[in-house]
């Protein structure tokens, strides 16, 4: 058995027909140039060693790589991929809850939505995760194939060659400084869901009363007519929790400027918040004669019980927010 013409076989065979021919002459002359004049099996088993498989020959002569996504993007493709993922499962659980309590009547009991969402969330999730694994893979193959530049060594997030001066950009984050992704993940999720619960506060949130094995809706809590007047600055404060979240998830660490935002906003939303619990009108008047009756006092004294209290936990929250987020910037 001819070693020789096997291994050129082997290499040949997975190149385009028409530069097998070429390419067999010119391995051929480079295989006998590496052996001896008088050689043995053994120095031919050695000089093939040395080329190495011909699956690995192949792809050098080959226009095209034969990976998917080689060395050269894999590192831009996986921190894309962990940035993307996040961002599109939260955003398609936001849709997901608004698409369910859009249509929702106050008839099913809380427990039954809270069992259709993980179900359907779970799966929502999923699926939006294949697709992003799915375009995103085809980008970069796409770039694989099309990138003229030769070489493997890997290309930074910028798409550009790797540098020594590129460390002096990179900080070291110690671990109590650092911002992970599943609290970027849980801030987004949050966001979600509070934004659900106020824009369709009269169908969610409110008084409920068991009647034999599910529950019924007594009364909502809010007046949503009230709420829904205050829309424009909800939405400025939603936009900048998302933002906020966003800003943690690109830059991976508390910093000063992050804290300032951060407190900047804890103040707007306490603003926000304290400007719709002050409102007359924002409790429904059945749930403050329901809860009363219940505590058996003057619907006054429930009313100004429940701004103050809501006022009180909402500074508190923040002020620990605030007090954290300038803590964790600080160190060192």
């Amino acid at each position: 058995m001819n070693l020789i013409e096997v291994y050129i076989q082997e290499v040949t065979r997975r190149l385009p027909e028409k530069n097998r021919e070429d390419i067999a002459l010119e391995l051929r002359s480079t295989i006998e140039d590496m052996l001896p004049d008088d050689y043995s099996e053994e120095d031919v088993t050695t000089v093939l060693e040395k080329l190495g498989s011909p699956v690995t020959l192949a792809s050098g002569y080959r226009d095209r790589p034969m990976h998917l996504i080689g060395p050269r993007y894999f590192d831009v493709y996986v921190t894309l991929l962990k940035m993307i993922l996040p961002i599109a499962t939260v955003i398609s659980l936001i849709s997901l809850i608004a698409e369910h309590f859009t249509g929702y009547s106050g008839e099913e009991a809380v427990i039954n939505i809270v069992l259709s969402l993980i179900g359907k969330g779970i799966w929502r999730m999923i699926e939006a995760g294949i697709q992003v694994f799915f375009w995103l893979t085809i980008v970069f193959a796409i770039l694989e194939r099309t990138d003229k530049g030769k070489g493997d060594q890997p290309l930074t997030a910028s798409l550009k060659k790797w540098t020594a001066s590129d460390l002096k950009s990179i900080s070291y984050i110690p671990k109590k400084k650092a911002i992970s992704k599943i609290e970027v993940f849980g801030c987004l999720m949050w966001t979600g869901i509070w934004a659900t619960l106020y824009f369709y506060a009269n169908q969610l949130v409110g008084v409920y009363r068991g009647t034999g094995n599910r529950l019924e809706f007594v009364t909502p809590v809010f007046s949503q007519d009230v709420l829904l007047g205050y829309w424009p600055i909800v939405v400025i404060v939603i936009g900048l929790e998302i933002a906020l979240s966003l800003y943690k998830l690109i830059n991976g660490q508390w910093t000063q400027r992050m804290a300032i935002f951060n407190a900047a906003l804890q103040v707007i939303g306490t603003i926000v918040f304290i400007v719709v619990i002050v409102n007359p009108n924002v409790l429904s008047k059945d749930f403050i004669t329901y809860m009363a009756d219940l505590f058996t006092i003057t619907d006054t004294q429930f009313k100004m019980w429940i701004v103050r209290s809501g006022i009180l936990l909402l500074l508190i929250s923040a002020a620990i927010s605030v007090v954290d987020g300038f803590r964790k910037a600080r160190v060192r």
